[in-house]
């Protein structure tokens, strides 16, 4: 039997990141040269291995905790030296900083023994510099030997990539067998009640990594929340520190940040992800979303090359240093990849939401020739088969299978389990291609540029024959299939993508509330927020990647669909499954979680190969901190709409440094749903939008599909 290649398992790691740097390390704070442990920086693994001992033994794990948005700290025990007794006297806090090009650490050991405490603590080492995707894949690198430098420093180096580890004051033994493992070690003398403080540092030189640390702080504020339900608070405050680690720049353009998708694998640029996180922050200014508009303006598609999808107009799907290569999944991506096709209508909406929230003319402007350009490929090339919708599919068989943002190869199936052939016609995708029509369209027409009623019929064709193609009878009436196949027929599980379509303009008022209706059954909203495909389908498992997980991001983009869509319940039940996820999760949200029932643990199941930080899902506090203010700005047509989630049973609410227009704005919303705006720029009025009824299935068929 051929041995399997498996991903290692990330949920049982503890990480820190401070981009493009990050370190995963065990419970213990220990990086053992196993599975992915390891520091990375960009795409190569520059540490393998960093264990500390105290006289050759492990000391033992009692706890960890956060250390500010780039640390963890964690503390543990040397329970044979000290006083003999059950309390322990000699403990080690062991504090580990990433930084943008490294990693320090300070080792604290502190003695409340009776007598004196002598030992040696030491930290073994070791480099294996492997690339990310060999050790996403279960693989791992030679150790490399290194060499001894000044006192106290160790070196290795390789294809320009020189990493330095320096211990201040300690021994260095790199002979012998050392040379692959070199050891830092210091002499430990405490006295009774004494503690020794030592510290040693990670220094990375990387001159070809494809992405760089900002130079300067986040420029989002960071709101003053008040809140009934705190687990708000805390999220909220969690993901704003990770949000904080994974920013990342263009080394040519560090002016213009972007987010980094997350930890480890997708520490760089991804044009899905990166669109959605800056979209969700969005409340907190604009500065993000322009950055990150202008970094893929400037890679957006320029030719025709099956090769690495582009196609002009085009926007990338992801960045690296290198071809990205799975053997096992014969996966072999470009460094500049585009295989991606929903990132160019995102990268439009991403433009007219933040002009909507107040981007300045003089910032939109430049990148108006991009929109035209964007919508050019979305009229030309989206649509292979010339059949009215946008499409994909994979040419060359060696990138995704998949491109919408369930990319897995099992992801498009239906009822029946069966996988869907391509070309695949998405759901959600001609959802966004709808709104990126209607958006561009707007946009030209504000600052006077042509063929914006082109796209309005665009996008009325697109909705004319969505209606006609994707609607089938389900368990729970008409919905809205996953997708067409390459035989153009509806793919009919029933599965969040659906809920990507509230708010785009691509249903009418009647067809939103059937999707909020379908989005509400237990087989969808029975876990800690929203499954990827309802327990009713035979493809779903609850830690399938894309067929029955739940998503962070992608519920908190459908419960802000049904917030402003004023389907409050259906919301609201979305909202508590996300916020008891994070509870369990420390209030750090993974990328994704098990889509189990909620009365089977009482918490979720880990999907054990998530990432964690990672953008989205980070971002989607920011997202359900919208909705709960249910604040929707229109700065260029001087208005603002409130439409809270806020009030009886979500309790009160206050956000206060809510960006619009550059101005600090204060939303409060008291425990009856009612809201009081200040701070608003003076040529802006507000609109407050009652509560609707909550949605019920609907009996019968839709009537486009009736015969």
């Amino acid at each position: 039997m051929s041995e399997r290649h498996l991903q290692p398992l990330l949920h049982d790691l503890v990480g820190v990141v401070h981009a493009p740097t990050s370190a995963l390390g065990d419970t213990a704070g220990q990086i053992r040269p196993s599975g992915v442990q390891g520091v990375f920086h960009a795409d190569a693994r520059v540490l393998s291995r960093a264990e500390l001992r105290v006289d050759d033994r492990e000391p033992e794990a009692v706890t960890r905790g956060a250390a500010g948005p780039h640390g963890a700290r964690f503390v543990t025990l040397a329970r044979w030296l000290g006083d003999p007794g059950a309390d322990p006297t000699v403990r080690i806090d062991r504090t580990r900083q990433a930084g943008p090009s490294g990693l320090t650490e300070e080792l604290r050991v502190s003695s409340t023994a009776a007598v004196p405490v002598r030992a040696t603590v030491s930290v073994d080492l070791g480099c294996d510099l492997a690339p990310i995707e060999l050790v996403k894949s279960g693989g791992s690198g030679s150790p490399l030997e290194a060499k001894a430098g000044e006192p106290g420093r160790v070196e290795w180096a390789a294809e320009g990539l020189v990493v330095t580890v320096t211990g201040e004051a300690a021994t260095v033994d790199v002979s012998g067998d050392r040379a692959a493992a070199p050891r830092l070690s210091w002499p430990v003398e405490l006295t009774p009640g004494g503690s020794v403080t030592l510290r040693w540092r990670l220094a990375v030189t990387d001159p070809k990594a494809v992405v760089a640390a900002p130079p300067a702080g986040p420029d989002w504020s960071v709101p003053e929340v008040r809140a009934d339900d705190r687990r708000l608070v805390r999220l909220l405050d969690r993901s704003l520190a990770d949000l904080r680690g994974l920013r990342l720049t263009d080394p040519a353009h560090p002016e213009d940040v972007f987010l980094g998708a997350g930890v480890p694998w997708f520490l760089t640029l991804f044009g899905r992800d990166s669109l959605w996180a800056a979209r969700m922050m969005l409340p907190l200014g604009t500065g993000l979303a322009a950055g990150t508009l202008r970094v893929l303006a400037r890679r957006q598609g320029t030719r025709l090359d099956p090769a690495t999808g582009e196609a002009p107009g085009k926007i990338l799907h992801e960045l690296r240093r290198h071809e990205f290569t799975l053997p096992a999944h014969e996966l072999r991506l470009p460094p500049a990849y585009y295989g991606t096709v929903d990132a160019t209508m995102l990268w439009v909406n991403l433009l007219h939401d933040a002009w909507r929230w107040g981007l300045p003319a003089d910032q939109v402007e430049p990148l108006l020739p991009h929109l035209e350009t964007a919508l050019r490929w979305l009229g030309e090339h989206a649509d292979a088969d010339g059949d009215g919708f946008v499409e994909y599919v994979d040419t060359t068989g060696r990138g995704l299978a998949n491109q919408g943002w369930k990319d897995s190869g099992d992801a498009v199936r239906f009822r029946d389990g069966r996988l869907a052939q391509p070309p695949i016609v998405l759901a959600e995708v001609q959802g966004y291609a709808y709104q990126a029509a209607v958006n561009g369209a707007d946009l030209l027409d504000a600052f006077h540029r042509p063929d914006a009623d082109r796209w309005r019929e665009h996008a009325d064709q697109l909705a004319r024959r969505f209606r006609a193609a994707f609607w089938v009878d389900g368990r729970y009436g008409p919905q809205p299939a996953l997708a067409l196949d390459r035989e153009k027929r509806p793919v009919d599980s029933l599965t969040s993508n659906i809920g990507h379509l509230l708010g785009t303009g691509l249903l009418s008022g009647d067809e939103s509330a059937q999707v909020a209706a379908l989005l509400s059954t237990e087989a969808l909203a029975g876990g800690f927020g929203l499954r990827t495909m309802s327990t009713d389908d035979a493809g779903f498992s609850p830690l399938s990647y894309h067929c029955g997980s739940i998503w962070a991001h992608d519920t908190a983009i459908v419960l802000g669909g049904l917030a402003r869509a004023g389907f409050t319940e259906a919301a609201l039940r979305l909202a508590d499954g996300l916020l008891g996820a994070a509870e369990a999760f420390d209030y750090r949200l993974p990328e994704l979680y098990g889509g189990d029932d909620r009365a089977l643990l009482g918490r979720p199941v880990e999907y054990p190969a998530a990432c964690r930080p990672q953008a989205w899902s980070a971002a989607a506090a920011v997202a359900l901190l919208q909705a709960g203010v249910g604040l929707y700005p229109d700065v260029p047509g001087g208005q603002v709409e409130v439409r809270p989630l806020a009030g009886p049973e979500l309790g009160a609410l206050a956000a206060g440094g809510l960006r619009i227009a550059g101005a600090p704005v204060t939303v409060d919303v008291d425990r009856a749903g009612h809201p009081t705006v200040t701070g608003l720029p003076a040529d802006l009025t507000t609109t407050t939008i009652p509560r609707i009824p909550a949605p019920r299935p609907a009996g019968h068929p839709h009537p486009a599909r009736r015969r």
